[in-house]
């Protein structure tokens, strides 16, 4: 088995929780923190949700060129990633599901969704996420 090797890594601190704010800890990036309108909060900034939707987003878009890269496979590509925080019955707390849709320019349904598959089993984030959470992967024509 191989051993992996740290490659990155970065520290996001927060202070309020979901009423508060996040920061890098090198003071690059700092974003207010609000529980969304639709669940009591201000909505007056960014929810986790928003910033795993992001995250995931464009690692998720980073394997997919990668996976075209190998296949030979050229044209822009668009990943959204809607994510949805559900009740979790188990334990009356929340749990979060993902729907990536991915769309590959000038490249058949089929074409798309072999290299979304490709990219889903590459992905850190899918890899993070797997047998965790529900992600179903859709394309769609670019």
């Amino acid at each position: 088995m191989t051993e992996s090797k740290a490659l990155y890594t970065t520290t996001a601190i927060n202070t309020g929780g979901r009423d508060g704010e996040s920061h890098l800890k090198d003071g690059s990036y700092s974003v207010k923190i609000t529980t969304p309108k639709k669940l009591g909060g201000s909505d007056e900034g960014q929810n986790p949700e928003q910033l795993f939707a992001l995250g995931y987003s464009a690692c998720y878009n980073g394997a997919l060129e990668l996976k075209m890269k190998e296949s030979d496979v050229s044209g822009k590509t668009r990943v959204t990633a809607d994510v949805t925080l559900n009740s979790d019955p188990t334990d009356n707390g929340f749990k979060i599901s993902v729907v990536l849709t991915v769309a590959v320019e000038g490249q058949s349904l089929e074409t798309a969704k072999e290299l979304a598959d490709k990219a889903h089993a590459f992905c850190p984030y899918s890899k993070a996420t797997r047998d965790n959470i529900v992600v179903d992967i859709e394309v769609e024509e670019y």
